[in-house]
């Protein structure tokens, strides 16, 4: 079993990601006035840790908005392991709906980010339902079609429990995420995890971003210092190649699965917008930014044919 020093390392990358993408956000890569709402500061990152940052979060984005396409406003989203993400109130700025909308994270992080919603009124306004009832504990929040609960992902039966408490229909299409969550969680529970989701919904696509190619020196070097700050990926036999990434999904009988290196995500971003933010910083390590890009995917996974033609490009 992971030791809780292990635990707290892998909790501690939210606070990594929301500074970097924060301070991506202040330097005009994208929108987002909702992380300075969880995150208050941090150092400057160098430019190719922005343009990183900056093509995972339109990746992503690029292919949730291919969901809502598909779906209309009558689906889930369920976040594993969403730490301080701001997508929700993202969606509600830009008037789009969805059904119900689940967050899920280790409870020390779900009850930071329950303080940090309860102590702001933009954030907290956003998330009230009509008659503006927020049922509250210290690690979980239920309000209108927001729910934010603390649970271990490998633990299977909590998951599903706190699925349930969060009002989850598994007849609605429902879009899964999760952002360099599975590689810290052990292979067997991961397999467990996505076998229920494919077993349970049956119109579903799961968007996963991670690290692909683990297996030379770069790669080796990688693992090395996450090793050092006690974050050792548990999960790295699935980040092996875009193969193991999709054959993942398969395994855990998913109808099909695509993945795409960041070197192919970043260049199905729109022209316009590669050129716009490629003249924010003088980006020197090219070859860095390169290496970073061919070690890190999205992948996807599917249930039914609904969702089979979504693509990157």
């Amino acid at each position: 079993m992971v030791s809780m020093e292990v635990d707290e390392g892998v909790q501690s990358t939210n606070d990594d990601a929301s500074q970097c993408k924060r301070c991506a956000v202040h330097l005009g890569y994208w929108d987002d006035k909702y992380i300075y709402m969880f995150v208050r500061s941090g150092d400057r990152k160098a430019p190719e840790i922005n343009r990183g940052y900056f093509a995972r979060t339109r990746g992503i984005r690029i292919l949730v908005d291919k969901f809502l396409k598909k779906t209309g406003a009558a689906c889930q989203i369920v976040n594993f392991g969403a730490g301080f993400d701001t997508l929700y109130w993202q969606l509600k700025e830009q008037r789009i709906s969805v059904a119900n909308y689940i967050e899920l994270d280790f409870p020390a992080v779900t009850s930071r980010k329950c303080y940090y919603i309860k102590r702001n009124k933009t954030l907290l306004n956003e998330i009230h339902n009509e008659d503006g009832e927020v049922r509250l504990s210290a690690t979980d929040m239920h309000a209108g079609n927001y729910h934010l609960v603390g649970v271990d992902l490998r633990n299977l039966s909590e998951v599903e429990q706190k699925l349930m408490q969060s009002e989850i229909n598994t007849e609605l299409p429902t879009l899964f995420i999760s952002e360099c969550v599975l590689v810290y969680i052990e292979s067997t529970f991961v397999l467990r995890l996505l076998s229920w989701v494919s077993s349970k919904f049956p119109r579903a696509l799961y968007i996963n971003y991670e690290q692909v190619n683990m297996d030379d020196k770069f790669s080796s070097v990688m693992l090395n210092n996450l090793r050092a700050r006690g974050c050792p990926l548990a999960g790295v036999d699935a980040c092996q190649s875009l193969e193991t990434q999709r054959q993942r999904f398969l395994d855990a009988k998913w109808d099909g699965a695509k993945a795409w290196n960041m070197v192919q995500v970043y260049d199905a971003i729109p022209a316009s917008e590669r050129q716009r933010i490629e003249k924010i910083e003088f980006l020197d390590e090219h070859e860095l930014l390169l290496q970073l890009f061919q070690h890190y995917c999205i992948s996807v996974g599917w249930k039914s044919e609904l969702f089979a033609d979504i693509d990157i490009t």
